[in-house]
């Protein structure tokens, strides 16, 4: 259910964002979107961490661990941090009630179409690979960060409350400085480069994680696996969308629905680590970057991004 609820947020404060912050302003209120988004993933599983440490020592030095251990049972310290969510999720109630928007008008971007424009789309090859892409890459995203803690438990044995939490803080903290490289990248290279140099730097680093004996490399290598798909989403999405002259609105919407791949792979990461281990399980993840790294060879845009050595539209 939260998941649901985050999707619906996600197609809704785009229009909501580029209206209320003005067009002119819609690519740097995104970026720091982004970085607020990277911020709180990067806080929270510290959050969790402090949370479940302190609760599980009896500690209730403070307000709010005297409050949450009130709240949660002995053996399930780790609810405490959806107490949190909730009220943050009931702070943002209060704060869109009495918060005066305005009126949002979609653009020609933001418009879905009909269901005819998105058959038509679904046989459009291009349509499919891309939609494949942004599956693969959010599938490379959870199917490496839903596994880290356990992996470091399982092979390291580092607590999966305290190294575990901070490695997948880091793995998204990572992510959100990858994201501030790859727009000066952006600005000097080819997207098609620096999509093909992240997902390289990506596959080696996981590698490394995945097959070295000290806990602290693996450590490192994970966490270095986020910083490399920090560009990732943002250049196979802008790849995609200027791989077509038109319906931007219905094609991002489909691309949008690869989102399912973080639902999909870190269950087949799962599945295969039950029946090989979890080492063999996260090796899948280098399929899917495989396939992102292919994009950096076959995709075809009719717009490249401008950067300060080519200023062709």
């Amino acid at each position: 259910m939260i998941g649901m609820g985050m999707a619906v947020l996600q197609v809704a404060i785009n229009p909501l964002l580029r209206v209320s912050g003005g067009e002119e302003h819609f690519a740097f209120t995104s970026v720091l979107a982004q970085l607020f988004f990277g911020g709180a993933s990067f806080l929270s599983p510290l959050m969790y961490s402090y949370l479940v440490t302190n609760l599980s020592a009896g500690n209730t030095s403070n307000l709010l661990l005297s409050t949450l251990n009130e709240l949660v049972p002995e053996n399930l310290k780790w609810v405490s941090i959806y107490w949190i969510f909730g009220v943050i999720a009931f702070a943002m109630v209060i704060i869109v009630l009495v918060s005066k928007f305005p009126k949002v008008e979609l653009n020609a971007e933001e418009k879905v179409g009909n269901f005819g424009t998105i058959k038509e789309l679904l046989k459009n090859k291009t349509v499919i690979l891309f939609f494949f892409g942004i599956f693969a890459y959010v599938g490379t995203e959870q199917g490496v960060a839903s596994w880290i803690s356990k992996f470091l438990a399982d092979y390291h044995g580092m607590n999966p409350e305290v190294e575990g939490a901070k490695a997948i803080s880091w793995f998204w903290g990572l992510l959100t400085v990858g994201c501030i490289l790859g727009l000066g990248l952006l600005k000097v290279i080819d997207s098609k480069i620096v999509l093909r140099i992240f997902s390289i730097a990506a596959m080696i680093s996981l590698a490394i994680a995945l097959l070295t004996g000290n806990g602290m490399t693996a450590y490192y290598g994970f966490i270095g696996v986020g910083f490399f798909a920090s560009v990732m989403w943002s250049v196979i999405f802008s790849l995609a969308l200027n791989s077509l002259p038109s319906n931007h609105g219905a094609f991002s919407g489909i691309l949008c629905s690869g989102i399912i791949g973080g639902a999909i792979v870190p269950l087949i990461v799962g599945v295969l680590g039950d029946a090989i281990g979890l080492r063999g399980g996260m090796s899948f993840v280098f399929i899917t970057l495989t396939y992102i790294l292919s994009i950096s060879f076959w995709a075809k845009p009719l717009i490249k991004n401008k950067t300060i050595f080519n200023t062709e539209k």
